[in-house]
């Protein structure tokens, strides 16, 4: 059967992310068999089509990762080798983003069996687990570095010897990045659907590849709907007080070529108002039977959404939703972060100062969510 180019890119871009081999594939009202997609992308291999993304974190005898306090002015990775440094990374938000934190869990795990001197297999158990308490301890809210944590202890659980443990630990935690970046682009595929030619999308703090291990969810949607042919153009919130949408998001756009421009957060109602944005796409630290929770403004720019009629999207891969009922900490950063920019002071160090990381999108504020399963009603995806 004759392909369209845009068939083609839709499949160029699936293949590139989840392809179950025993199943129909489903994109916008395409439909292409395993045999298609297996031809296919063993054709992109040979011609070199298959994008190799830089990764924003990856085990090479220790983990390796992007240092996002350096940007925008550089582009550094750096390596961690104990568990101390992993830590101090998660909490300066070297690496941030829920995605890149379970994969920057799940390697942690493995760095803790692999550099630990246990000469015993229950000391080294031990040890290991001792060490997954400390990093799921730094950033409470992000349900991903809970995960990522978890199924590499889930994994090593049945190794008989220390060396089995370190080497399952190792290649688990690979493979977990592995699979963060095949979701994030099957996601994106499926949500570049919807943006019509021509959109100007508003979105919130980072959840581009820098977010992920690679490709991006948010960003990753953008991405995915320009590479199509579309022409997307976006408005970046600065995303106070770490601005990670003028230091990161920006930064991700131009050197993707594509259009952006950066607004304050306190602009965003105006933007709306004035019939300057056709949808607004964040990410999610977490999605609970109630709420998002993502980046504290999140909600705002929620409400600000509904006000005006304007689409309000999340894309957020299914690892990210909580189905249990349980209490969620928002973790609550250190006040230097408002009386300081940098090291130029802004603020009197005695103010008494709020700081919440992240703050909660109910449910109904939200439009849809994309997954790498399809675009969800949101009430009804969580409360299945």
């Amino acid at each position: 059967m004759r392909r369209t180019s845009q068939q083609i890119c839709h499949l160029k871009l699936y293949l590139e992310g989840a392809v179950e081999c025993n199943r129909l594939i489903s994109i916008d009202t395409f439909f292409y068999t395993s045999t298609e997609l297996v031809i296919l992308r063993l054709k992109m291999i040979i011609m070199g089509l298959n994008p190799t993304d830089k990764r924003t974190i990856y085990w090479d005898d220790g983990i390796i990762m992007v240092d996002q306090t350096m940007l925008p002015a550089r582009y550094e990775n750096v390596k961690i080798t104990t568990i101390e440094e992993l830590c101090n990374a998660i909490l300066k938000l070297k690496v941030r983003g829920a995605p890149a934190l379970g994969a920057a869990g799940a390697f942690g795990v493995a760095l803790a069996a692999c550099k630990s001197d246990a000469r015993d297999l229950d000391t080294l158990k031990s040890k290991v687990k001792d060490a997954a308490k400390s990093i799921i301890s730094t950033r409470p809210t992000a349900i991903n570095l809970f995960s990522g944590v978890d199924r590499i202890l889930k994994a090593i659980e049945p190794c008989a010897t220390i060396e089995e443990v370190k080497e399952v630990a190792v290649e688990e935690a690979k493979r977990t990045a592995d699979e963060d970046i095949i979701t994030n682009k099957a996601l994106s595929a499926v949500g570049a659907s919807i943006l019509k030619d021509g959109d100007v999308v508003m979105t919130y703090c980072n959840a581009g590849r820098l977010a992920t291990v690679g490709w991006g969810t948010a960003l990753g949607v953008i991405r995915s709907a320009t590479i199509s042919g579309k022409r997307i153009s976006v408005y970046v919130c600065e995303t106070r007080p770490l601005n990670q949408g003028s230091r990161i998001t920006a930064f991700e756009l131009l050197e993707d070529e594509i259009p952006a421009t950066l607004i304050a957060d306190n602009m965003a109602a105006w933007m709306m108002k004035e019939d300057k944005v056709n949808c607004v796409i964040v990410g999610a630290d977490r999605i609970t039977k109630e709420a998002v929770y993502n980046k504290v403004g999140t909600y705002m720019l929620a409400i600000c959404a509904k006000h005006h009629g304007i689409p309000f999207y999340v894309a957020a891969p299914l690892s990210t939703c909580d189905f249990q009922d349980r209490e969620i900490e928002i973790e609550q950063r250190d006040p230097s972060e408002l009386i300081y920019c940098g090291k130029k002071q802004l603020a009197p160090k005695s103010v008494k100062v709020e700081n919440p990381a992240f703050d909660a999108t109910p449910l109904e504020l939200v439009t849809k969510i994309i997954t790498e399963n399809g675009i969800k009603n949101p009430i009804e995806l969580m409360r299945r």
